[in-house]
């Protein structure tokens, strides 16, 4: 039975503001973000005192010790997830990490398979899943209403190229890390999950050797192929076009979408509340459903979401590593973990 999930945050960054604001639009009685911890102590009793959080931790640690927690989400920069996603876990509590998971597929599987040692709840925060959009989708595409998936193409991208946690190798940088988790994501959840054959890559690095723009396809078992596109050059179209052999469906703004174009060629149009604070990314108030995921699972005792399975995220690790290998972007984790 669901109850009354504590969470803390990790970390008091952008991302994390527009999580614990989005949380605030839920009941009280089911979610409620009792602490957050940064590596400054002030920047975590500013976020606090936004929030109308009762404990501010100097450092993660306290947070992993913290009795009164269930649940963490991480929304540290991508090369601090590994690390903090242990900690975490080896205190007891459940983890909700930002995506990427990890930087490669080699930390990605060290902590599933920790998360399963320990009898934790963990799951990589691809939120996109969440939106009552994706759920049609799957609806559709189960029902057989699409008919066989043989294409999808997606596209995303944004001018980002100057902001640090994509352009710097330090961070875990580039847009495979940033912006392909959500291109390949809706490739898998088209092709039911099932692993591609054959990954084909082209992309663009900056000085720092990080990839700035990437091309790429995933050919699927009979047939079907995924085409992707991340820039941080561009602003691209940001959709996501399934193909089927008998109807397609688009998700606008995809990694997010409150619009779609239906089998029928309608176009439906969904709402997110209000809330206390403005965001800082578009329809961030929908992590809200990843949230309610997590108390849902957690209060069933499951130990892994079916919506985003370790094994996904595992796969998706494994093409992002194949994406980077073919264009070129090494990071020092990847000798370490064994890629």
């Amino acid at each position: 039975m669901a109850r009354l999930l504590r969470w803390g945050i990790a970390s008091a960054g952008n991302i994390s503001h527009d999580f614990a604001n989005a949380v605030g639009t839920l009941p009280t009685t089911d979610h409620q973000i009792v602490a957050v911890a940064a590596r400054k102590q002030q920047d975590a009793e500013k976020f606090a005192s936004n929030h109308g959080i009762g404990t501010a931790h100097e450092g993660y640690e306290a947070l992993a010790k913290n009795a009164n927690v269930d649940v963490v989400y991480i929304g540290a920069v991508n090369n601090a997830h590994y690390e903090l996603v242990l900690l975490m876990l080896d205190h007891g509590k459940h983890v909700l990490c930002e995506k990427p998971l990890c930087l490669n597929e080699g930390q990605s599987k060290r902590l599933v398979q920790r998360a399963a040692e320990r009898k934790l709840f963990l799951m990589e925060a691809i939120w996109s899943r969440f939106f009552p959009h994706y759920r049609l989708v799957r609806e559709r595409i189960d029902r057989g209403e699409l008919g066989e998936i043989r294409e999808v193409d997606v596209e995303f991208g944004f001018v980002l190229s100057d902001i640090d946690r994509l352009r710097m190798k330090s961070l875990g940088g580039g847009t495979v890390l940033d912006l392909g988790v959500y291109t390949i994501q809706v490739c898998l959840w088209a092709f039911g999950g099932k692993a591609p054959e054959k990954v084909v890559a082209t992309g663009v690095l900056n000085e720092e050797g990080v990839d700035l723009e990437v091309t790429a396809e995933l050919h699927f078992p009979g047939g079907g192929v995924g085409r992707m596109k991340t820039s941080a050059l561009h602003q691209l179209r940001n959709t996501a076009v399934i193909r089927g052999s008998k109807a397609s469906m688009t998700l606008h703004d995809f990694w997010c979408p409150l619009k779609l174009t239906d089998t029928d060629g309608k176009v439906r149009e969904d709402n997110l509340p209000a809330a206390q604070h403005p965001f800082n990314f578009q329809n961030s108030c929908g992590l809200r459903y990843e949230a309610e995921e997590v108390r849902q699972c957690i209060g069933a005792g499951r130990l892994q979401s079916t919506s985003v399975p370790h094994a996904e995220s595992l796969l998706i690790a494994h093409i992002q590593d194949e994406i980077r290998k073919q264009v070129g972007v090494v990071f020092p984790a990847d000798a370490e973990f064994g890629q």
